[in-house]
């Protein structure tokens, strides 16, 4: 989340009048991700967040913020998008798209125990499976297609040792065949900081003292492999392999992995390492203006693929 477009009181005031959330407190800019304006909006009737949409196409819009109502609506701790006495769930402000959203309560997690990847990986198996209720999903915006056009049109402001490595990768990634791997809609953001935790007593969640109260950003989410999404997380959430188990033993215990995903296991870690080396080299050698912006360092990723192309972490069959 980051601010681009920066937005007034008094027009945001005059925004939130068919919503009905009387007076207008404050609202404070939110300065972290890297797609999208966002705000922290509070109200006489409570805190909520704000997110103007930069570069979202109005169909891609729909499909997020009605994905989000109807995972909400399935038990997944989700924002909720709050809709005008016409049934929008987005209208325009400061020239751009424009949502309020339900604030969730919690904290991101930076050290995740065991517990907490356990817990992830259940509610990824469950949102899976509630999305698989959805009828006519948008294809993920930075699947396989998204990622060898935007990795040929980098290769050439790269420097020779990351060009050599991302021309091979691209050729590597072109030549697997994930079409019989099981699909649905996938979150495909699925970071540290995208989800909330609150604390318990020790009793409820014992390894780790903590619940999981938030799931953020869903303006990646998309058809996919499964698959990918639960490698996402595991490069972030599991490093060096050190709490996958868990993560996929809560994942296995909503969802089974079948033989073919197993085996696409280390391929598809290499894919979703891809993808975040492309986002963040495309944001560092194609910035975009903002008041706020955060931009992240790609090299963590490019380790990381390097890592995965070195030394391949098979899944136990």
């Amino acid at each position: 989340m980051s601010v681009y477009t920066s937005v007034g009181r008094d027009e945001l005031t005059a925004w939130l009048q068919p919503l009905g959330l009387g007076e207008l407190i404050n609202h404070a800019g939110i300065a972290a991700g890297m797609q999208n304006s966002n705000y922290f909006v509070t109200t006489a009737k409570g805190r909520f967040v704000l997110t103007l949409f930069e570069r979202i196409e109005t169909e891609a819009l729909d499909f997020y913020l009605t994905l989000q109502d109807h995972l909400a609506h399935h038990g997944i701790p989700c924002p909720q998008p709050l809709a005008d006495q016409q049934g929008r769930r987005w209208r325009l402000l400061a020239g751009k798209p424009a949502a309020l959203l339900s604030c969730l309560p919690g904290t991101a997690e930076e050290t995740p125990a065991p517990a907490h990847c356990y817990a992830l990986g259940e509610m990824l198996a469950r949102l899976h499976l509630a999305g698989a209720e959805m009828a006519n999903p948008l294809p993920n915006p930075c699947g396989a297609a998204w990622r060898q056009a935007v990795g040929e049109a980098l290769l050439p402001v790269l420097l020779p040792e990351e060009r050599n490595l991302l021309a091979e990768e691209l050729a590597f990634q072109a030549a697997q065949d994930f079409s019989a791997l099981p699909r649905g809609i996938i979150h495909a953001d699925l970071f540290r900081d995208n989800v909330l935790w609150e604390s318990c007593t020790p009793r409820v969640l014992p390894a780790g003292g903590a619940q999981l109260s938030g799931v953020l950003d869903f303006y990646f989410a998309g058809e996919d492999c499964l698959l990918f999404d639960l490698a996402v997380v595991a490069n972030d959430w599991c490093l060096n392999g050190a709490t996958l188990p868990e993560l996929l033993t809560g994942y296995q215990c909503r969802r089974a992995l079948n033989d073919a995903e197993i085996a696409a296991w280390p391929a598809m870690q290499r894919a979703a390492a891809l993808r975040f080396w492309l986002l963040r080299l495309e944001v560092r050698h194609r910035p975009r203006g903002g008041e706020v912006v955060t931009i992240k360092d790609p090299e963590h990723f490019r380790q990381l693929l390097q890592r995965l192309r070195l030394a391949p972490e098979p899944l136990p069959r």
